[in-house]
């Protein structure tokens, strides 16, 4: 399952500075078939220190990390839902990607032009929100679905993701990849400032230009610099969490790898994210939470003192089960 996430802002707001910060953490992509990708597009691992300890536990000859996508998408202007600048194109990009990442500007710098003239990530965000709401608008105005709850929040300037919506209507909704319903995050390209402060949005602050200097460095050298954790690996994993994603694992001589499935998925699709045939074939599975096999130091002495359990088809697995699939 490819996690893809669009980067957007408005010009000069620090997106392709992030977005090079972060292919500097870019997978080898050996160990990721299938992933000839353009140059706008990023494949980055999710650093997950289970993988660590289970390879090392296991003394396994490959470590096999989640990833995400990471799509830098062109700056948007005033009127891209009209084709204004690369209007079209920004926004069929982002029908592309599963979650949207707002870089917003609050870093003052005279030789980076602000094209609003002045710092106010909350306008630019508003700016951001009202493009894609005009071409939801577009969109389901032309529809023969009755679609008018939607059509309604979006003439009153609402952004869909932050509606309750049923289940069902959503169903309804789905095809028609609109920009509004996706989950947003929100990126204050800066350092921290109380001015710009809300209780409404989940948002947070990284000075990009910062990370992407300090990239590179080790935990100790970062310290000695006095800077915190890589603000980099939380935007990733913050990003993962968006969409309501669990991991699981698979472990043993050959590899120790990470598999990324839905919250409230089964064992049988857990099965379908390795292999087809895991799915279709599913008999049971042996399931033992991560934690419990590392302590055990062996599947032995795991299995010896009763911690493996066998679990069905509808199992529904959590987060950090190692599972194994029989077929």
């Amino acid at each position: 399952m490819a996690l893809r996430v669009g980067i957007v802002g408005l010009p000069n707001v620090g997106k392709s500075t992030l977005f090079k910060a972060l292919t500097k953490k870019q997978v080898d992509c050996a160990n990721y078939p299938f992933c000839t990708i353009e140059p706008n597009i990023g494949v980055v691992k999710v650093f997950d220190e289970r993988v660590s300890m289970l390879a090392n536990l296991m003394n396994s000859k490959r470590k096999i990390y989640t990833t995400i996508e990471f799509v830098d998408i062109a700056g948007l202007v005033e009127g891209a839902n009209k084709g204004e600048g690369l209007g079209n194109q920004f926004l069929a990009n982002i029908r592309e990607v599963d979650v949207i990442l707002y870089v917003l500007r609050c870093f003052k710098d005279e030789n980076v032009v602000n094209v609003r003239g002045k710092i106010d990530p909350w306008k630019d965000k508003e700016i951001l929100d009202i493009e894609m709401i005009l071409k939801d608008l577009a969109t389901v105005s032309k529809s023969k679905d009755d679609l008018s709850k939607a059509k309604t929040l979006l003439e009153q300037g609402k952004v869909l993701s932050e509606e309750n919506f049923s289940k069902e209507e959503l169903e309804l909704l789905k095809p028609y990849q609109l920009l509004t319903l996706k989950k947003r995050i929100y990126l204050l390209n800066g350092d921290e400032d109380d001015k710009f402060k809300r209780d409404d949005l989940d948002y947070f602050f990284i000075n990009i230009k910062e990370e992407l200097s300090a990239e590179g460095l080790s935990e100790e050298e970062r310290k000695e610099l006095g800077l915190s954790e890589s603000k980099l690996d939380v935007l990733i994993k913050r990003c993962y969490s968006a969409l309501n994603l669990i991991t699981f694992l698979t472990t043993g001589e050959d590899e120790t790898r990470a598999w990324t499935l839905k919250k409230g998925g089964t064992a049988r699709d857990a099965g379908g994210v390795i292999h087809t045939d895991f799915k279709e074939k599913f008999i049971k599975a042996e399931v033992i939470n991560w934690k419990k096999l590392y302590d055990a130091g062996t599947f032995l002495n795991a299995r010896a003192k009763g911690l493996i359990r066998t679990e069905g088809k509808d199992y529904i697995v959590e987060d950090g089960d190692v599972i194994e699939i029989k077929i």
